[in-house]
Formats: C-alpha cells, sequence, structure tokens
C-alpha cells in the first residue's frame, strides 16, 4: 500500500473579470485574469490497486457531500477511467476555502484529485492532458491544474499564462452567505452592461507588475449582478480603500470580496476592520 499524498489546493481570485456574451448553449464567453492566492484546503489521498474501483470521502465539513456530487469524487472516478484503473481511493479533504465564496474551492480540490491520483499511478498523463481531461469536471478546473496567474477566456477553459504579482499582499473577506454562480449568470443582463474592464490593459499591467495601472482598469461585470443584492459587497470594498488597497473587486460571482495591498501592515488594518461585520477574513 502506497503512503498517502497530501496536497495543497491554493485558493483564486478574478484580478479582473469581463463577460463578453452569452453563446447558444446558455454558457457566457468571458474574458477574465485569475489569480492563486495562498489560502489552501489540503487533501489527503490514498490510492492503491484493487479488483474493483472504491472511492471513499471524508471531511471536516459535516454539510459538504462526500458522495458523486463532490468534484473530488467526480475527478477520481474520471481519472480511473480515462487511465483504465480499478483501485480503491480514499480522500480526506480539509476544507479551509470558504464555500460559495468564488474563490474556486471545489475546482481547486478537483484538480488537487487529478494531480494527486496522477503522482500516485506514476504520471500517465501530462499537464496538458490533465487539464483538458478535467474540462468535464468545471469551467476552472484546468485553471488550478496550472495556477499561477492566468488569461482565461471562453467559458474559462482557454488560458494564456501571465506573470504572477509580485509583493502582492491580498485581503479576502467573506460576508456570512454564498452565492449561487447559476443564479448570478442567470440574471446577468450583459447587454445592459456598458462599462467592461479593460482586460489587455489589465494583462499588461501585470507584465509590469503595475499594481496602481492595474486597479485603474480592472473590475467584475458580475458586481452590476450581487450589488443590487448584497448590500455588503460594497461596504466590504469601502473598507479596504479605505485602509490602503491599491484597488478591491469581489471575486468571481462573489461572495468574497479581496484588497490588493503594497504594505501587509495597511491590509492588517483592513482586516480588523472587517472582522466585525464576518469571521471569515483571511490575509495571504
Amino acid at each position: 500500500m502506497k503512503k498517502p499524498l497530501v496536497i495543497k489546493c491554493p485558493a483564486k481570485v478574478n484580478l479582473s473579470l469581463d463577460v463578453v456574451n452569452r453563446r447558444d448553449d446558455g454558457y457566457h464567453n468571458l474574458r477574465m485574469i485569475m489569480h492563486t492566492v495562498k489560502l489552501f484546503d489540503t487533501l489527503t489521498v490514498t490510492a492503491y490497486p484493487s479488483p474493483t474501483t472504491e472511492i471513499t470521502l471524508t471531511s471536516n465539513l459535516k454539510f459538504l457531500p462526500v458522495d458523486e456530487r463532490n468534484l473530488c469524487f467526480k475527478s477520481a472516478k474520471l481519472f480511473l477511467e480515462k487511465a483504465n484503473l480499478s483501485a480503491r481511493v480514499n480522500i480526506k479533504i480539509q476544507k479551509n476555502i470558504p464555500v460559495g465564496a468564488g474563490l474556486g474551492g471545489g475546482s481547486t480540490d478537483a484538480a488537487g484529485t487529478l494531480l494527486a491520483l496522477n503522482t500516485l499511478f506514476g504520471s500517465p498523463f501530462g499537464k496538458p492532458a490533465l487539464s483538458d481531461l478535467s474540462k468535464t469536471i468545471g469551467a476552472d478546473v484546468p485553471f488550478f491544474i496550472y495556477g499561477g496567474c492566468m488569461l482565461a477566456e471562453g467559458i474559462g477553459e482557454i488560458l494564456t499564462p501571465l506573470p504572477t504579482l509580485e509583493n502582492a499582499v491580498f485581503l479576502l473577506a467573506k460576508p456570512k452567505y454564498a452565492i449561487s454562480t447559476p443564479y448570478v449568470y442567470k440574471k446577468l443582463e450583459i447587454e445592459k452592461v456598458y462599462n467592461h474592464p479593460d482586460i489587455n490593459t489589465a494583462i499588461s499591467a501585470i507584465e509590469l507588475n503595475d499594481f496602481d495601472k492595474l486597479g485603474s482598469v480592472a473590475g467584475n461585470v458580475l458586481e452590476t449582478v450581487v450589488t443590487k443584492e448584497y448590500s455588503e459587497i460594497e461596504q466590504y470594498k469601502q473598507i479596504m480603500n479605505n485602509h490602503g488597497a491599491i484597488y478591491s473587486l469581489m471575486s468571481g460571482s462573489g461572495s468574497t470580496v479581496f484588497g490588493v495591498y503594497r504594505a501587509r501592515e495597511d491590509a492588517e488594518k483592513a482586516a480588523k476592520e472587517l472582522k466585525k461585520f464576518t469571521k471569515l477574513v483571511y490575509l495571504a
């Protein structure tokens, strides 16, 4: 029996997010910049060949499904099928990334499962193949196969590597509620959105590590839906900006708000203020 493999699965924020249009299949074409941050879930994965396949999950969160609904379960099943393997797989999920937060918690765990099993079974797939395989699990999963900073297009699966931001401090704050991604996209009236973030200039700013330039052109089109119903989003952004954030945005479809800082001291002051409203505050 192989020793368990422990893998850390990072959260992400959307440094800028634009929705281009609605597709005929009901999805939306996006142009967004995703960046991993140092807030992690941890997976402990054990796997060994067996005449029959058995996948078991456990989690530190009682409300998290540990059956076929879980993306880790789907990823493990898909990997074994595509690798033509039968095995007994056990995955222990230590959730630290908030659920329903716009931080990619489910997607990063799915990618972590694929990466862990690939390692445990002798790397039958390279990262490009794993990324292609992961598209059927979720639109954000291919990004987490690589991590770092990426321009994501299409529904999120077309990836172009970008430099990571250097010396950036991220402050994350999630209100007590979760927000459903399908609900936000259903409510989005993209034809009524007239102010779109300048993704090309944001890319140039990232390449120059120019936080000020990035902050001046970044945006999140999905805020046009969420801020109408959840006042905390603008409140959290304002608190971050008042305490020295270069800029702040909602991540993904929410509900987490993040701020980008140069000085950790400024982020810590904002975190102290935000903790009056929510316990889910993280420095990364």
